[in-house]
């Protein structure tokens, strides 16, 4: 980060969004931790990634507000700074809608997203596939992972090809680990059916 980025971030008033994203803290992930490290995570991948535009950053802080807080109050964007408006609007780009199926959802972003939506869905991803690594759920692993394949490595290519270097690396590891576990309980079922021999 050169010091006219620290300067441009410096004088990126995120504290409010973080203040905001907080309602997502009681709301916890099956890999561990919260909804609201989450954000904070998907924001640090971005600045890792050199992005330092404050509507992407603003918005990788909140961007699961819409979807995870019961009756969350979109006005409460539109009273925090002139960019409210505008990190509302990406925001609900990568939200799903109501209804919409996860398949549609990403489609979606993928074929009429902006380049900021696209970068956000694939650092958000990026955080995810990151703490899939905690998950004991192999078929939700597995499914999760191939689902990244389709539809975010062609979103990530399109915007940022070290993010997609990354999501290939995830998604390798991710797989191993799903292998890994598969055969360490197919060990296990054949070491408890040998007992009854």
């Amino acid at each position: 980060m050169t010091t006219e980025e620290m300067i441009r971030l410096r004088e990126t008033r995120l504290a409010p969004y973080i203040q905001l994203a907080t309602g997502l803290i009681g709301k916890s992930r099956s890999g561990g931790g919260n909804m609201f490290r989450h954000q904070l995570d998907t924001m640090a991948i971005l600045v890792d990634y050199g992005y330092i535009d404050s509507i992407l950053l603003k918005a990788s802080i909140v961007h699961d507000v819409l979807e995870d807080i019961p009756d969350f109050n979109h006005n409460s964007f539109f009273s925090i700074d002139y960019e409210g408006h505008q990190v509302y609007e990406l925001v609900r780009e990568v939200t799903r809608h109501p209804g919409e199926v996860k398949a549609d959802f990403l489609t979606r972003i993928h074929n009429e997203g902006s380049w900021n939506a696209k970068i956000l869905k694939s650092a958000d991803r990026i955080s995810n596939m990151i703490t899939l690594g905690f998950v004991n759920d192999m078929e939700f692993v597995t499914r999760y992972t191939e689902e990244t394949v389709k539809y975010i490595f062609p979103m990530a290519e399109a915007v940022n090809k070290y993010m997609l270097m990354e999501l290939q690396t995830l998604v390798d590891s991710r797989r191993r680990y799903s292998d890994a576990f598969s055969r360490i309980k197919s060990e296990e079922l054949y070491i408890d059916s040998s007992n009854f021999i």
